[in-house]
C-alpha cells in the first residue's frame, strides 16, 4: 500500500474514533444535564438558554442548536484573539463543534428517561456516572490528536497571546462561562438557575480534570488502536468488495 493511501486510512480510522469519543462526551454531559444538580461547564450557557426557549422568552431550540451558536462564537473570539496568528485550518473547530452539538441532541433524546428522576440518590448516581463518562472520553479524544473542540480552542488562543499557562486559563474561562450561565438565568427567570449552576457543576470542573489525569497512564491500549491498521484496512477492503462486487 503506498503512503499516501496509508495515511488517507489512517487519518479516516483517527477520525471515527474521535466520533466515538464525542459521542460519549456527550452521553456524559446528557447524564450531567438530567441530575438537576447543575449541567457541565461548557453546557450551562446553552442549557439556560435552551430553558428560556421551552418558557418562551428565547428562541426555540435544543441544547445542541444553543451548543452550535456557542461555538461559532468561541471561533470567531479565536480569530479576534489571534489575528494573523489563527490558523485556518482551525476552522474545523465549526464541524467538530457542529457534530458534538447534534451528538448532544441525541444523547439528551436518549437519556429523557432521567428527566423523570427527582430522588437526590438518583440525581447523585446521573452526575457522578456522567461526570465518569465525560473524563473518559475528554482523555480519549485528547489521544486522538485532531483539531480540538472551540472551547478548547479558544483556552488555547488566550494562552498563547497572554503567555499565561493553560491551566490559569482554561480556569478564568470555565469560571467566565459559568457566571454568563448564571447571569442569563437571572435575566431569563429571575433567580439563581440551580438545575444549570449547582452544585454537580462544581463537581464536575475538577472531578473530570481529576478523571483524565487518573486514567491517562492506562491508555496504551487506546494507543494500539489508534495506530493498528491491518483489521481496519481489511474492512475497508471487504465491504468495498461486497459493496461493489467484480462482474463474470
Amino acid at each position: 500500500m503506498s503512503i499516501r493511501k496509508e495515511r488517507l486510512i489512517g487519518f479516516a480510522w483517527q477520525h471515527i474514533l474521535l466520533l466515538l469519543s464525542m459521542f460519549f462526551m456527550t452521553l456524559g454531559v446528557a447524564l450531567c444535564v438530567r441530575s438537576n444538580l447543575g449541567s457541565g461547564v461548557i453546557s450551562s450557557i446553552p442549557m439556560s438558554f435552551s430553558l428560556a426557549g421551552e418558557a418562551g422568552l428565547a428562541p426555540g431550540l435544543t441544547i445542541g442548536g444553543y451548543t452550535n451558536i456557542m461555538n461559532v462564537i468561541l471561533v470567531t473570539a479565536q480569530v479576534l484573539v489571534l489575528r494573523r496568528r489563527f490558523e485556518p485550518i482551525q476552522l474545523f473547530q465549526l464541524l467538530i463543534g457542529f457534530i458534538f452539538g447534534f451528538h448532544l441532541d441525541v444523547n439528551m433524546w436518549l437519556t429523557s428517561y432521567f428527566s423523570t428522576y427527582e430522588a437526590i440518590s438518583a440525581q447523585i448516581i446521573a452526575q457522578f456516572t456522567g461526570a465518569t463518562i465525560l473524563g473518559c472520553a475528554v482523555a480519549i479524544e485528547i489521544r486522538c490528536g485532531s483539531i480540538t473542540m472551540p472551547g478548547e480552542g479558544i483556552q488555547v488562543a488566550i494562552a498563547r497571546v497572554t503567555g499565561k499557562p493553560f491551566p490559569i486559563v482554561k480556569i478564568i474561562v470555565d469560571t467566565t462561562l459559568v457566571v454568563l450561565a448564571v447571569i442569563s438565568g437571572f435575566y431569563f427567570f429571575g433567580v439563581w438557575p440551580w438545575t444549570v449552576v449547582g452544585p454537580g457543576t462544581l463537581f464536575a470542573m475538577f472531578y473530570v480534570g481529576y478523571v483524565v489525569k487518573l486514567i491517562n497512564p492506562h491508555l496504551g491500549w487506546f494507543d494500539r488502536l489508534l495506530t493498528h491498521r491491518p483489521g481496519f484496512r481489511r474492512y475497508i477492503y471487504g465491504l468495498a468488495r461486497f459493496l461493489y462486487p467484480k462482474k463474470g
